[in-house]
């Protein structure tokens, strides 16, 4: 029933008419996925723009996994591209993006793009609400951690969804929950792709003017989950960091999608050399 409540929802966010927001940062396509070609900076700059615009949009920093899945699933497709910046999370991405001629592709990692803008957010007074984490507790531990990071950061509310899917009375008590708490940037952190399947149903009907999914930067934060080391990140070797954590309920993934998005990109990449050597002739 509530798969039914969201699909009509994500109906209902095809039929808006589309918003004029300040523009977004260029982008390449990678596999089919517009990814930004810009730095945190930049990123953060657009988002404070749209909030001041009054529209709205919503965020997702892209790992190679999302792109994969968006190439089975329509539905995450869907929610991938209705995305008004997807920035690539995933170091593989930035180096696809090179190899495609975009010499200036920085890495957008979700959990350092939540920092950072918290970091401003603490300055500007602008209030966040925080949608995710594994349960009621760990979600205060991440407001705790926040708070402490980050003094004078307005947390307006939180909600740690249980893992069953919501009924259509749960949706709407949190929908009223978040637009009756006046925060401005609703973080997601409930993981790929179901946090951008959720923006894309959600988005409608939320009066803060950004979402933005940003995956396992919840746990994170909240110190439940350690990071890889910088120097495994920017090797792109933070996958297989997280398997060796988290083997059982990673492996299918790193197995299945990793080696298709090589095969993939190995033909986007040589059809790129085909059209650079026809423009050449």
């Amino acid at each position: 029933m509530a798969g039914e409540y969201l699909h009509a929802i994500a109906d209902s966010a095809a039929a808006l008419p589309p918003a004029h927001a300040p523009a977004a940062p260029p982008t390449a396509e990678v596999l089919g996925i517009p990814l930004a070609i810009c730095d945190y900076e930049q990123v953060i700059a657009w988002m404070e723009q749209v909030i001041a615009s009054g529209e709205r949009g919503y965020v997702t920093a892209a790992a190679v996994n999302l792109v994969m899945s968006a190439r089975e699933d329509s539905l995450v497709r869907t929610a991938v591209l209705g995305a008004s910046l997807a920035v690539p999370d995933g170091q593989p991405l930035v180096w696809a993006l090179r190899a495609l001629g975009h010499r200036r592709a920085r890495r957008i990692y979700g959990p350092d793009l939540m920092l950072r803008f918290c970091e401003r957010a603490a300055e500007r007074g602008t209030p966040i609400y925080l949608y995710g984490g594994r349960t009621r507790e760990a979600l205060a531990l991440l407001e705790r951690r926040l708070r402490e990071r980050f003094p004078g950061l307005r947390i307006a509310g939180g909600f740690a969804p249980p893992f069953r899917p919501l009924d259509a009375a749960e949706e709407r008590s949190s929908i009223e929950a978040i637009n009756a708490s006046g925060a401005e940037v609703v973080w997601v952190g409930t993981g790929q792709p179901k946090q951008e399947k959720w923006m894309l149903a959600m988005r409608p009907h939320l009066r803060p003017p950004m979402l933005v999914g940003v995956g396992a930067a919840f746990d994170f934060h909240a110190g439940l989950v350690p990071q890889a080391p910088a120097w495994m990140q920017r090797s792109g070797l933070e996958w297989a960091y997280r398997l060796a954590r988290e083997p059982r309920r990673l492996w299918r993934r790193y197995a299945r999608y990793n080696p298709m998005f090589v095969a993939g990109f190995a033909r986007q990449y040589a059809a790129h050399r085909r059209d650079r050597g026809r423009l050449k002739g």
